[in-house]
């Protein structure tokens, strides 16, 4: 596994909270999910269409890009 950068970070506890039930659902960590989410937050950013690891193709998708409404 990929060594990681260990850093604080300064979070609201309803945030925490909404955090922890999401990373639940999905079963990961807090910190599993919020790394996760940043993948994708940079994925979208370079304009990639490629899911981090473990996502599916309707998250990886960027908003607006098809499927039905």
């Amino acid at each position: 596994m990929a060594e990681r950068k260990p850093f604080l970070l300064r979070i609201d506890p309803g945030l925490w909270a909404e955090l922890e039930a999401w990373a639940a659902d999905e079963l990961r960590s807090v910190n599993g999910q919020i790394e996760y989410l940043l993948k994708q937050a940079v994925a979208k950013r370079k304009g990639r269409t490629d899911a981090p690891e473990g996502a599916t193709a309707e998250e990886a998708r960027p908003a607006g890009s098809g499927g039905t409404n």
